[in-house]
């Protein structure tokens, strides 16, 4: 499955690539190969097969979250380097639509 230069440009502006136009092909290839790779093995026959989701019997060890107090100078220092903002809210584009 040969991806469009067009898929290949909405999966940069997900991932929030510029892309070169020299380069959008080689991506198309590229990932044209990962994803044929990826439907080859949706055709394997897992039925039967016991679900793994961790072997070797370690715990995912993690630490409490805690609130780190910054003086309110570093906070508005912080806000005023932010290139949009609304008031003290840091404003980010959409990954999603």
């Amino acid at each position: 499955m040969k991806l469009e230069k067009e898929q290949v440009l909405q999966i940069a502006t997900l991932a929030r690539l510029q892309l070169e136009d020299e380069k959008i092909e080689m991506y198309s290839e590229q990932l044209s190969t990962v994803f044929d790779y990826i439907n080859m093995l949706s055709e394997v026959d897992t039925e039967g097969v016991v679900e793994t989701t961790q072997v070797t019997g370690l715990e995912d060890v993690v630490r409490e979250d805690t609130v780190v107090e910054s003086s309110e100078e570093k906070r508005q220092k912080l806000i005023a380097l932010f290139p949009e903002k609304s008031g003290d809210l840091l404003k980010v584009d959409a990954v999603f639509e």
